[in-house]
């Protein structure tokens, strides 16, 4: 079976077996099958697989509370950890998809629809691996390496469902395969339960899998590092670390390594390359009858505007504050780590004109014009990003478009997905890749203080990024941009690694790491929970709100609340339906209402 295909089975709500009515695990059941059909290897096989399935986020929505868009539940977080993090703004047009609108500005109460969508989708997955394991440890036909196997990969998936559900909300309900009474507390600290099952799948999986999608010992040993991280554990991180860099492997058998080309990370000739350490799986136009198996997470995500050849919607746009983090010395090649906002790239804020406007003739880091689409530069094999015809509204959003979802020009029959109203792609989304695995090592170096192991491996990811073949290059033709491009640079690119003995002091080094992090993982979900696990969020977003929205509308009267905003609100449907002769299990977390 090819990888595409490990999410192209549709279990669907079959699965919820043992579910009941009413809860936060309520799912109806259509067709369900009955246990002993399933308990054979093959049944236990086919449950994992639709365990695997709710990894794209789509079994979240729920039209009775708002619900039902499969961007509400995307498992790349572009709301939660990227436009709450300040990487972009909402976009679009003010009004459009509204609940974005109140979480950006950190004020959203627990009705919102979104907050419940989320919630519904990661329950989904762990209601989904506790069946998972529950039948497997009853099937008696099958060789105890291939019953580990399912278990271990069970137990990787349900790590991953608490671990999003921890960072969202903090404060929620843990339940297993044992549990009888679905409506737990929510008062128990489960970051020992994900522990042990990242522990347990790292020490069970295999190096290989028979297919590429299926997590394997060292997506596990990296995810259980990640884990280790954010629990502030920095010598049990370390241990992890240092095997997943010396000896991990993908799936299919490829030693970790940075891609040569940045931009390789968001293709689809591309997927689950050496970099990819665990990713969700997408396939474009796999069944014009069926559902769609693509990264439809992100469908909102696309240039729109009079000219934009996308059919929807305008939304995710990089935020200015964001665009300006890419500026480089001119000398040095270095980032301003403290004060980027006082070197600003140029933007064509409220020029409908090409003529009025020519892109900044400053040094600047190359990853830049892979997560920014700006005016003037080569919008992949698009043509030159025109500006303001591809923006709804410049005043609210800003001048700049997402890219690193966006499918090719001379791809879009195979690769761009049109079966849904709106485009998705066939581009993975990386829940790890290396180079957030050799971030994440130098963070625990610097913590343990070896700096000079910290400094190398940030070296690593910026001496990638200066590789010129992984530069935007001019195209050979503007009237003609899927003709091909020259070797001529699209912009003045200019990143240097950072010179040995720079990382001198702890304080530096994770002041260099936090911002590496910033510019090398933009756009991909994880800037909001980086901020709250490094206790810098409220003066980190505050300054954000005060520069951006000197410059856009949308963000204006927001404020970050220390000791509330960290996490979002328990959804108010789910505290409702947790009551036990009435009184609710699930507990508000503090500030909200």
């Amino acid at each position: 079976m090819k990888a595409k295909k490990l999410i192209s089975i549709a279990l669907l709500s079959i699965l919820s077996l043992g579910a009941c009515k009413k809860s936060y695990l309520d799912k109806p059941i259509n067709g369900a099958l009955e246990p002993q059909f399933l308990e054979t290897e093959s049944g236990a096989n086919e449950l994992l697989v639709g365990a695997y399935a709710v990894l794209d986020g789509q079994q979240g929505g729920d039209a009775s509370v708002g619900g039902g868009g499969a961007w509400e539940a995307s498992p790349d977080n572009w709301v939660y950890g990227g436009v709450v993090g300040g990487d972009a703004s909402k976009g679009s047009i003010a009004g459009d998809q509204q609940p974005i609108e109140p979480m950006m500005k950190y004020n959203a109460d627990a009705s919102n629809g979104f907050f419940d969508s989320k919630w519904r989708a990661d329950y989904e997955g762990v209601s989904r691996t506790n069946n998972t394991i529950k039948i497997t440890n009853k099937v008696t036909s099958i060789s105890a390496s291939n019953k580990t196997n399912i278990l271990a990969q069970a137990r990787f998936l349900r790590a991953h469902y608490y671990f999003d559900l921890k960072k969202m909300f903090n404060n929620v309900p843990y339940l297993d395969e044992t549990t009888t009474d679905i409506n737990q507390p929510n008062n128990t600290d489960i970051w020992p339960k994900i522990e042990a099952d990242f522990k347990y799948a790292y020490d069970n999986l295999p190096n290989i899998q028979t297919e590429v999608g299926r997590a394997n010992k060292w997506a596990a040993g990296a995810y259980l590092g990640k884990t280790y991280l954010y629990e502030h554990k920095y010598a049990e991180a370390k241990v992890v670390f240092d095997a997943v860099i010396a000896q991990g492997v993908t799936s299919d058998g490829k030693k970790y390594a940075l891609n040569a080309k940045f931009n390789d990370n968001f293709r689809t000739a591309t997927n689950n390359s050496a970099e990819s350490v665990f990713a969700v799986q997408a396939a474009a136009n796999t069944d014009p009858n069926g559902p769609s198996q693509a990264n439809n997470g992100d469908m909102l995500n696309f240039p729109y505007g009079n000219s934009s050849p996308f059919s929807c919607c305008g939304f995710y746009q990089p935020s200015i504050d964001l665009v300006n983090h890419f500026r480089t010395n001119s000398t040095t090649g270095l980032p301003y780590l403290d004060d980027y906002n006082s070197h600003a790239i140029k933007t064509d804020m409220g020029l409908a004109s090409a003529d009025d406007y020519t892109p900044d003739a400053g040094t600047i880091d190359p990853r830049l014009d892979w997560t920014a689409g700006r005016r003037g530069i080569p919008y992949l094999d698009w043509g030159l990003h025109p500006g303001a015809d591809w923006i709804r509204d410049q005043q609210y959003g800003g001048p700049y478009s997402p890219i690193k979802n966006v499918y090719g020009q001379a791809e879009q029959d195979v690769n761009g997905d049109n079966t849904s109203w709106a485009p998705g792609s066939g581009i993975n989304y990386n829940i790890i890749r290396y180079a957030d695995v050799l971030l994440m090592a130098a963070e625990v170096e610097a913590q343990v203080g070896s700096l000079d192991k910290a400094e190398s491996y940030v070296n690593m990811v910026r001496n990638r990024a200066a590789n010129p073949e992984g530069f935007v290059h001019k195209y050979k033709d503007n009237d003609d941009p899927t003709a091909g491009f020259t070797t001529q640079a699209a912009a003045n690119y200019k990143v240097s690694p950072y010179p040995g003995g720079a990382f001198a002091s702890k304080d530096f080094a994770l002041k260099a790491i936090y911002f590496e992090r910033k510019i090398e993982l933009a756009m991909e979900g994880h800037r909001f929970f980086d901020l709250v696990r490094w206790g810098i969020a409220d003066t980190e977003l505050n300054a954000y709100i005060a520069y951006q929205s000197t410059l856009t509308s949308d963000v204006k009267g927001g404020k970050f609340i220390k000791g509330k905003s960290e996490y979002f609100p328990i959804p108010l449907v789910e505290i409702d339906l947790s009551a036990k002769g009435g009184t609710p299990q699930l507990k508000q977390n503090p500030g909200y209402h």
